[in-house]
C-alpha cells in the first residue's frame, strides 16, 4: 500500500543524463543477466519498465519467497549472478527464506531491496507505513550488504555485491535502493566488462599444475568426484574433456546430479550407486571438482573412503583458498575456478601415457543393468490397479522413462527425492534441486525460473520436468500462474500421498506403528489436476502405473503446462524408502 505522493513520485520525468535506475540495469546487463524476477513498488516501476523495453525477461511472481528461488534457479542454469527485487518492508521479510538458501546453497543472487526515502528513515518517533530496517535483518545471511545512498555510488556499490557473490565460495549479496535516488542523473562512460573489475576465470597456480600432473601419470585407479559447481559454472564440456583424457569414472556428489553430455555413461551418484561405492573404495587418487567435500560426501574421509585411506592421493579444485584443507587434508590444492583449471589440466595433459582405469568398462557395463534391474525390480511393485495406490519406486521409474533427453528436471519433496536417487531412469542434463539446506517447496520457482532463464540466454525453450510431492507441491502452488502466464512447457508429475512421508516414518521408527503421528496428515480431499485447470493449465488424474509415461507424452504434445496428480502409497513413502540407511549417515552428528 502507497500513498498518492508515491504514486505521482513514480510517474516518469525528463532527465538529461542516466538515471540511477538504468545504470543498475546496464552494469547487470555487463555481466550477461538477462532477467529480473520481483514484484515492482514504486522504487522499481521504472526500472522494470526499462528492463522490459530492453527485452529482458521480466517476471512478477506471487510471493517475494518464489522470485528469490527463480532468480537462484536462474543463475543455476545460466552460469552467472542473477537478479531478484524485493518490495520494501514486507517484500524483503518475505524474500528472507530465499535469501537464506542462497546463502546455503552457495547461489550468487543480487537481492535488490527497495526502501523509504533516508529522510523518512531518520524520523525520530514517527510512525511510518510499511516501514522496517533491512539491513540488520539480512546482512547476516549474505556475503555483501550495501546501501546506494548517493547516486554516484552506484557503479561502486553494483560491483561490489557482485565481486563479492562471485568471488570465493559464491553467495548471496544485498543492495538497498532508497527512493532519494531512483530518478538522480549520472554522468558516467559504459559499463565496464566483468574481467575489467574483478576476477574471473582465475587459473591454478603452475607449480601446482604440474604436481597435480605428476600425480594423475602415476595413477592406477583414478577418479574424478565432481560436485554442484561443475553444473552451475557450466564447465561440462571441460568435464568431459578431463574424463575422457583420464578414461576413468565420474563419480556425482549430491549436488553435482547433472549428467555430462558424452559422458552419462561413466557417471555414477556417490553412494546410491553400487559401482560408485566400488570406485571410490578402489581410488588411488581423486580428483575433486567445485565441491564442499560436505556431509552428503562423507567429507572424502568416512565411511566409504576409510578402505585404502592410506593409498590414495587428492587434487582438489577449489576457488576459495580458505576451504583447502579444511574438511580433510589434500596432496595437491589448485585454487583457482573450475572454469579454467579444468581445461588447464586437460591442456597440460595432451599427449601424456594414461593408462586409463582398468575396470570402466565393467562399471559402466554394472551400472547399466543396475539402472535396468531396478526397473524391473519396480514392476512387481504396487502398480494401482488394485486397492493400494502406485508404488513409489514405480512411480518414479514411469515418470523419469518419460523425460524428454533435452529437457531440465527440478526435483522436490522429501520421500520422493530419496526414491529418485535410486531409482531413476534418466540421465538429465539439468538437475535443479535444493541439495543443501532441503528447502522443501523450491520446485515450482525453480522449475519456472530455470526455464525462463534458459530460454532468455539461448532462446531455445526446452522442456521441463518436475518431480515433487503434494506437500511440497502446495508451498508455491501460485507460481503455477506464472507457468501458465508464460505458456512453459512444463510438466508437474505430482506424487500424492496426503501426509509428510519422511515426518511419518521417523514417528514410526521412533514409537512404533499404531502410535498418534500428530501434525503429519492432511486433508485427502485435494485433486492437483483439478487445482491446475482453475490456473488454466492441464490437469490429469493417473491411478494406474501403466498410464505416468502416456500422460506425460500427451502433456508434452499439448504444451503449456499440465499438472499430473498421482495417488501413490503412504505407507512405502515412510516405511520403505530405498537406501534410506546411506541417506542418514549424512546426519550422522559428530561421528563424521
Amino acid at each position: 500500500m502507497y500513498d498518492d505522493q508515491a504514486v505521482a513520485d513514480a510517474k516518469p520525468v525528463a532527465t538529461t543524463g542516466t538515471p540511477v535506475y538504468k545504470r543498475i540495469l546496464d552494469l547487470f546487463e555487463a555481466e550477461g543477466i538477462k532477467t529480473l524476477f520481483g514484484i515492482p513498488d514504486p522504487n522499481f516501476v521504472h526500472l522494470f519498465l526499462e528492463a522490459e523495453t530492453r527485452g529482458w525477461t521480466v517476471v512478477s511472481p506471487h510471493h517475494e519467497a518464489a522470485a528469490g528461488f527463480m532468480a537462484e534457479a536462474a543463475s543455476r542454469i545460466s552460469g552467472k549472478p542473477a537478479v531478484a527485487i524485493g518490495t520494501l518492508g514486507p517484500g524483503m521479510a518475505n524474500m528472507m527464506p530465499a535469501i537464506q538458501c542462497c546463502k546455503v546453497e552457495n547461489s550468487p543472487v543480487i537481492f535488490l531491496g527497495g526502501q523509504r526515502a533516508r529522510i523518512t528513515e531518520r524520523r525520530v518517533r514517527r510512525g511510518r507505513i510499511q516501514f522496517v530496517r533491512q539491513e540488520p535483518m539480512i546482512e547476516d545471511s549474505v556475503k555483501y550488504s550495501g546501501s546506494i545512498e548517493y547516486a554516484d555510488q552506484t557503479d561502486e556499490i553494483v560491483r561490489e555485491a557482485i565481486r563479492v557473490a562471485m568471488s570465493g565460495t559464491p553467495g548471496p549479496a544485498y543492495i538497498e535502493y532508497p527512493h532519494h535516488v531512483i530518478l538522480e542523473d549520472l554522468h558516467v562512460p559504459p559499463a565496464l566488462a566483468p574481467a575489467q573489475y574483478r576476477l574471473t576465470n582465475q587459473g591454478a597456480d603452475g607449480d601446482r599444475l604440474a604436481e597435480a600432473v605428476e600425480l594423475i601419470k602415476k595413477a592406477k585407479k583414478p577418479i574424478i568426484l565432481a560436485g554442484h559447481a561443475v553444473h552451475t559454472t557450466k564447465s561440462g564440456a571441460a568435464l568431459k574433456d578431463l574424463a575422457l583424457l583420464l578414461d576413468c569414472p565420474v563419480i556425482q556428489t549430491s549436488g553435482g546430479t547433472s549428467f555430462v553430455a558424452g559422458i552419462e555413461d561413466r557417471t555414477f551418484p556417490y553412494g546410491f550407486s553400487e559401482v560408485s561405492v566400488d570406485a571410490v573404495v578402489e581410488s588411488d587418487l581423486v580428483v575433486a571438482l567445485g565441491t564442499e567435500l560436505g556431509e552428503p560426501s562423507h567429507y572424502g574421509r568416512w565411511r566409504h573412503w576409510v578402505d585404502n585411506e592410506a593409498n590414495r592421493k587428492w587434487i582438489y579444485v577449489q576457488q576459495d583458498p580458505t576451504a583447502i584443507g579444511v574438511n580433510r587434508s589434500v596432496d595437491v590444492p589448485l585454487v583457482g575456478d573450475v572454469r579454467a583449471v579444468i581445461p588447464q589440466l586437460v591442456r597440460a595433459l595432451q599427449g601424456a601415457s594414461l593408462p586409463g582405469h582398468p575396470r570402466i568398462a565393467e562399471y559402466i557395463a554394472r551400472d547399466a543393468q543396475q539402472i535396468k534391474d531396478l526397473d524391473e525390480e519396480a514392476q512387481t511393485r504396487s502398480d494401482g490397479s488394485g486397492d493400494v495406490p502406485i508404488n513409489t519406486a514405480r512411480f518414479i521409474t514411469e515418470a523419469t522413462k518419460a523425460f524428454p533427453k533435452d529437457g531440465i528436471m527440478i526435483r522436490d519433496g522429501g520421500a520422493t527425492v530419496i526414491f529418485t536417487w535410486t531409482y531413476n531412469q534418466a540421465k538429465p542434463h539439468d538437475v535443479i534441486w535444493n541439495q543443501n539446506y532441503g528447502h522443501i517447496g523450491t520446485g515450482l520457482p525453480y522449475a519456472t525460473g530455470a526455464m525462463l532463464a534458459d530460454h532468455a540466454q539461448t532462446g531455445v525453450q526446452r522442456p521441463g520436468m518436475l518431480l515433487t510431492s503434494d506437500s511440497s507441491f502446495l508451498f508455491h502452488v501460485a507460481e503455477l500462474e506464472v507457468a501458465v502466464r508464460k505458456n512453459l512447457p512444463l510438466v508437474i508429475v505430482v506424487g500424492v500421498d496426503f501426509q509428510w512421508g519422511l515426518e511419518v516414518g521417523i514417528y514410526r521408527a521412533t514409537f512404533g506403528s499404531g502410535t498418534l503421528e500428530t501434525g503429519t496428515h492432511w486433508s485427502n480431499k485435494v485433486r492437483f489436476d483439478k487445482i491446475a485447470e482453475g490456473f488454466g493449465a492441464a490437469g490429469e488424474f493417473v491411478s494406474k502405473a501403466e498410464d505416468i509415461g502416456p500422460a506425460i507424452a500427451r502433456a508434452y504434445a499439448r504444451g503449456g503446462p499440465t499438472v499430473i496428480h498421482v495417488p501413490i502409497d503412504p505407507k512405502t513413502n515412510a516405511e520403505d524408502k530405498p537406501q534410506y540407511s546411506e541417506f542418514k549417515t549424512w546426519y550422522a552428528e559428530g561421528t563424521q
